[in-house]
């Protein structure tokens, strides 16, 4: 591609490198020049103008835009991903419902390195989207790339993005009350649970409240309705024995993790009782406020298997905002520390 000043006589054909406003309107950057264009910028005293040419063997911005997105997204269906048209070099992708975003990561980098006028940006992988949602774009930064590293391009990042979407739609959730528990703490969990589900397009099956006791929950568990099975204790879950997991155990269900390094969302532990999958949920989930549960929730409701060392990786990243109301900061007040 040619890109520099030129004089305005042989600047039909070319394209407008800065907008500019002639008569009253505007002549648009990436506007093909055409010969009325020509006659009525000489008649506004113009003589030279800021233009880019493409090479016999280069693609324009939109058609490169368009050539790039169909590689990464072939079928959008199936990637349940809305591909909107391409304008001024640019293509976005949007979520046509709830799930994950699901990305080739080192595929994506690869097209990213081959030329820095092809680009494609995209959310975080497994990052929890909504209909609508902006989850990546295309961008083709000059007026036209070499049609050859556009073709590297679309070889390298093939079907390299999808929505994984929710396939698990209900969850149970049990609730164990201990003696003096206030009625009012189960109600916000109750709440607060049926729209942290409804954010991912589920139905809160069913409700059980039991004493905190591990037989109870076991009895609890084996009726529960839900494809996912909730628990949140009455007493913050301290230990891989204390009354969440022992709960699973003795309905007949295994304890993958206790603990997970999300703050807030530590004390989470995750089992599986038959096909159906267990979060023993922290206390933090009582508040709407992100936490670790909702990471873990997310993954399972889009039926990814969620494993030990998967949980082990949240820690990078899984230091979430300070919440100004939660109880006990991570830091103490200057008055606190050890000397004053």
């Amino acid at each position: 591609m040619e890109f520099g000043p030129a004089p305005l006589d042989r600047a039909e054909g070319a394209i407008l490198a800065h907008s500019r406003m002639l008569n009253g309107r505007k002549l648009s950057k990436g506007h093909v020049l055409t010969a009325g264009d020509i006659a009525a910028l000489a008649a506004d005293g113009v003589t030279r103008l800021t233009v880019a040419r493409l090479a016999p063997t280069d693609v324009g911005e939109d058609a490169a835009a368009q050539r790039l997105a169909a590689a990464l997204v072939p079928d959008a269906d199936a990637a349940a991903l809305e591909v909107t048209a391409p304008f001024t070099g640019r293509v976005n992708f949007k979520a046509i419902g709830p799930g994950v975003v699901d990305l080739d990561a080192e595929a994506i980098l690869r097209l990213n390195r081959i030329d820095p006028a092809i680009t494609f940006a995209t959310l975080p992988p497994l990052t929890r989207v909504a209909r609508g949602m902006l989850v990546g774009t295309v961008k083709i930064i000059a007026y036209g790339v070499d049609g050859a590293r556009l073709a590297q391009a679309e070889a390298a990042a093939r079907a390299a993005i999808r929505i994984r979407p929710v396939v698990r739609k209900t969850a149970g959730l049990i609730l164990t009350e201990v003696p003096g528990q206030a009625e009012k703490l189960n109600a916000k969990a109750e709440a607060v649970t049926a729209k942290r589900l409804a954010a991912l397009g589920m139905q809160l099956a069913g409700v059980v409240k039991v004493p905190h006791e591990p037989e109870a929950l076991a009895r609890a568990l084996m009726d529960l309705p839900g494809e996912v099975a909730l628990i949140l204790t009455g007493s913050a879950t301290s230990d891989l024995h204390d009354v969440g997991p022992e709960g699973v155990r003795q309905a007949g269900g295994s304890v993958t993790r206790f603990g997970i390094p999300v703050d807030p969302g530590n004390l989470l532990f995750l089992g599986q009782l038959g096909d159906r999958p267990v979060i023993g949920l922290p206390g933090c989930a009582r508040s709407p406020a992100l936490n670790g549960a909702d990471w873990v929730l997310e993954r399972i409701a889009c039926g990814i298997e969620v494993t030990g060392d998967d949980l082990a990786s949240l820690g990078v990243g899984g230091l979430l905002k300070e919440i100004p109301i939660r109880p006990q900061p991570r830091e103490g007040r200057a008055s606190e520390m050890p000397g004053d």
